[in-house]
């Protein structure tokens, strides 16, 4: 073990196969443990179970949990971490039995995305699945936020919150949810000046580390009038990035367009996370198209599909226009790619690492909006100034002639413009 990974939380995962089960549990547990390194900790070993149902005591029954009593022992693990969700009493009576801290899958998650968000209205969302989590479950869970040193599992609310009544946490949580519904009235008022500008919107979901991030940035860095300081974060990791980011495109034919990214998806992604997440994803309703990105090097491609696909059926999107975005080409031989077709219509394959096929990208995404261009030459009078910055910023204006009536422009308008600008239109 390096002397970094010394440093870390060791940690112990712990995972159940039931008869029932459609996800090949090794898989998961690849899964898992990535979710611990992306928490700050380092995984020491795995421990998996299959059991016909659920013991409601001790989730993995009590002879499985003095075995991994002994096994934390042995390698002086920190945390066990379970790969499913846990109830107050398991947590307490885990807690209890092997005199570890035990945190369950949902809380990891949670826990990385309190490390991670960095907006105000983020860290509020994550806060609100916190403590909607923590609530039923403060019995098993204060045992180990009493430990010294916090760590995975103890971010976000602290545990000065935890150790108070139910009634505080409720105050908590509505004031939390009165705070979300302002930032929602500013999302509104955003929203209705994103729909005055008639630029059409693009989002871009999918399972995290598909590379959302980076196609952003990519499409970004293909227009000309690209700015670097507007470029997102992106990090080989789950989770990378919570915020939603807006950034501008172009298209082929000079159109400008809005991107929004929007929080990556993941297996067994906890429900409170979903439901206080919901107004920030929600903006996906008022995209007029959908770019579905797939890490097509991953081996669960079909599940981590259908996890995004049942997530957007949930926000109620599903109908909309989606391309299925196969990134990551460059580590897989198209000809061996196997998917399942079921949940996939219009596809591409692209790599972000290489640029192979982001410009097929971008004419595929300027014919699905179906928006019809006309090439005119608009004369606007010096009193309307104003109209020529937007034209300028918004679309690619072959040229600019001024007298002493005003400035001609001439470039490809969108339809939704060309009405809306009809009276300045002087030559077609």
């Amino acid at each position: 073990m390096t002397l970094e990974a010394r440093n870390k939380e060791k940690v112990l995962i712990v995972g159940v196969e039931l008869e029932s089960d459609t996800i090949d549990i090794e898989d998961s547990m690849d899964e898992l443990e990535k979710l611990v390194e992306a928490a700050g900790g380092v995984v020491l070993g795995r421990i998996i179970q299959k059991r016909r149902g659920i013991d409601p005591a001790y989730f993995i029954g009590r002879g499985k949990a003095m075995e991994i009593k002994n096994y934390c022992e042995e390698l002086d693990v920190d945390t066990v971490v379970f790969n499913d969700e846990l109830s107050g009493a398991q947590l307490r009576n885990l807690e209890k039995l092997i005199d570890k801290k035990i945190v369950d899958r949902t809380n990891l998650i949670l826990d990385i995305f309190a490390n991670r968000a960095s907006s105000k209205e983020g860290k509020l969302q994550v806060k609100l699945a916190q403590l909607k989590y923590r609530l039923p479950r403060l019995v098993g869970l204060r045992d180990y936020l009493s430990r010294e040193g916090g760590g995975i599992g103890t971010r976000g609310p602290g545990e000065q919150k935890l150790e108070t009544d139910r009634r505080h946490i409720l105050r908590e949580i509505n004031n939390i949810e009165r705070a979300l519904k302002e930032a929602e009235k500013t999302r509104e008022i955003k929203r209705k000046r994103r729909e005055n500008s008639n630029l059409p919107i693009v989002a871009l979901v999918g399972y995290t580390n598909a590379g959302k991030s980076t196609l952003l940035n990519r499409i970004m860095e293909m227009d000309e009038e690209y700015d670097e300081s507007k470029k997102v974060f992106e990090y080989d990791m789950l989770f990378a990035t919570l915020d939603t980011s807006l950034r501008r495109g172009r298209l082929p034919n000079g159109q400008v367009f809005l991107m929004t990214d929007t929080v990556g998806f993941v297996d067994k992604l906890p429900t409170h996370l979903i439901e206080a997440f919901k107004g920030t994803l929600e903006e996906i309703k008022y995209a007029d198209l959908i770019l579905h990105v797939v890490d097509a090097s991953n081996s669960n491609l079909d599940i981590q599909v259908k996890t995004t696909m049942d997530i957007l059926k949930e926000l109620e999107v599903i109908d909309k226009p989606i391309i299925t975005v196969f990134n990551k080409m460059d580590k897989v031989d198209i000809n061996n790619l196997i998917y399942d077709n079921k949940y996939i219509g219009k596809k591409v394959f692209i790599s972000c690492k290489d640029g192979t096929n982001l410009d097929k990208l971008l004419q595929m995404i300027q014919e699905s909006l179906a928006v019809s261009y006309k090439d005119v030459t608009l004369l606007i009078p010096y009193g309307d100034q104003q109209l020529v910055s937007y034209f300028l910023e918004n679309y690619n204006v072959a040229s600019v002639e001024y007298d002493e009536r005003g400035t001609k422009l001439r470039f490809n308008i969108s339809q939704m413009d060309y009405e809306r600008y009809f009276k300045y239109i002087i030559e077609e």
